[in-house]
């Protein structure tokens, strides 16, 4: 069994060894972070090779969210951590449910602050993971793992697609196990780490980014965003009640205490706020209107009358 293993890392490039990075050891500081700096700017340029695939992917995340889908990352060690951020990022950042984009490590919460690198072999846990969230046909499942070998991910996509879920690999090896059996394959190749093996290095940013691109591009596809402010962000504490109201500035125009009292009127709705003071409708009028645009602020404002298309201060937005 070690000898197979030894084989399968020798084989993958994300284990390979750094011959730009070989004597970091003996290098200052200075020019210690130098070198991983170098290796790190490589990463976006591997990332941008991938976009046609990731823009697949978000098509079909698109799709999945409008049919009452959802977006399901699965992963170990590194790969989970950075699935659950991304998830647990969203629903302040868009106003979304909690279920809407779920995080599954392997080992559970627990993983996320120890490490149990044991868990990521751990295979009918995937299943019953995903069991747990009652996974279904409407479901994107993507399996985070960097070697694109992780028993723990590799079970997820199989069970995923036995119950008919759409099914993503990102992974840092060409033609990995996981690309194989997944619907679509995103496989950013940064090459060998600065520390052989080290895959939370350039490999985790590499999934950090393409993560970003996931979860952000999707929800700006389903109407979380006005031009480029986050109009369906909860404010749950000061700092974004103070970002609400500045967002309903930049859209408007307005002063603070305008966006304030909009803001307090519309019950902390951005959207809503934003609407009632560039079309100067009753709240409730709003209100219905946005509804019949699904949420989609842009929709709304172009479906009434003459009133709703005035110029604004920041009328390039609409």
């Amino acid at each position: 069994m070690q000898q197979e293993l030894l084989m399968e890392l020798e084989g993958l490039v994300s284990e390979g060894r750094n011959p730009r990075t070989a004597e970091i050891d003996t290098l200052s500081s200075e020019d210690l972070l130098e070198r991983i700096n170098q290796e790190d700017a490589g990463v976006s340029e591997a990332v941008r090779r991938e976009l046609p695939t990731i823009a697949r992917v978000v098509d079909r995340v698109v799709d999945a969210f409008n049919k009452g889908g959802r977006l399901i990352y699965i992963g170990a060690g590194t790969s989970g951590r950075l699935g659950v951020l991304d998830a647990s990022e969203c629903p302040p950042t868009f106003g979304v449910p909690a279920n809407m984009v779920i995080g599954l490590i392997a080992g559970g919460d627990r993983a996320l602050r120890h490490a149990m690198e044991g868990a990521e072999d751990d295979e009918p846990a995937a299943a019953a993971d995903l069991r747990g969230i009652e996974l279904n046909k409407r479901d994107v499942v993507v399996g985070l793992t960097v070697s694109g070998r992780t028993p723990y991910v590799l079970a997820g996509l199989k069970f995923a697609r036995t119950v008919g879920a759409s099914t993503v690999a990102l992974s840092c090896n060409p033609d990995s196990p996981s690309a194989k059996l997944a619907d679509f394959a995103i496989s950013p190749i940064v090459g060998p780490e600065v520390l052989t093996g080290s895959t939370r290095l350039k490999s985790g940013t590499a999934q950090k980014l393409v993560l970003n691109m996931l979860s952000t591009a999707s929800m700006i596809r389903i109407g979380k965003a006005y031009g480029n402010l986050m109009v369906d962000l909860h404010a749950t504490n000061d700092k974004l009640e103070a970002r609400a109201v500045r967002v309903v500035m930049q859209a408007t125009g307005c002063t603070a205490n305008t966006a304030e009292s909009a803001l307090e009127a519309a019950g902390m709705e951005v959207k809503l706020a934003i609407l009632t003071l560039l079309t100067g409708e009753e709240l409730s009028t709003a209100r219905q209107r946005l509804q019949a645009a699904n949420g989609v602020l842009r929709a709304a404002l172009r479906s009434g009358d003459d009133k709703s298309n005035r110029t604004t201060k920041e009328g390039k937005l609409k």
